[in-house]
């Protein structure tokens, strides 16, 4: 699967974190990162508009996705893409986390 681009989300502290864009059904590598699940459309723009769905983290996304516990409520939602922004550094990772799911509040984070 190849790359779709990239995206910018903004966490409630104001930081701006830059996520690759990848389509739902893509085989990672064991990579660390903070991961956003989003619904995206195209806009009147050309451009896509991404919906997010749940923000969360991992140390290894190659396992994070075979069996994931929200796979269910990303269907209802309509999720196509999964963003990454790797991060090596648990402690980073958590807080990015924490400061995205405060700005968002993603329907499947309940």
């Amino acid at each position: 699967m190849s790359e779709l681009g990239n995206l910018t989300l903004t966490g409630k502290s104001g930081k701006q974190y830059v996520f690759e864009v990848w389509p739902i059904n893509t085989a990672f590598n064991a990579v660390a990162a903070v991961y956003a699940v989003t619904k995206a459309v195209q806009n009147a723009k050309g451009g896509r508009t991404h919906t997010v769905i749940y923000i969360g983290q991992t140390d290894n996304l190659k396992e994070r996705f075979a069996n994931h516990h929200k796979a269910d409520c990303f269907a209802n939602h309509g999720a196509n893409c999964i963003c990454t922004h790797r991060d090596d550094n648990e402690k980073s990772r958590l807080a990015k986390e924490a400061d995205l799911i405060a700005a968002y509040n993603p329907p499947c984070n309940d």
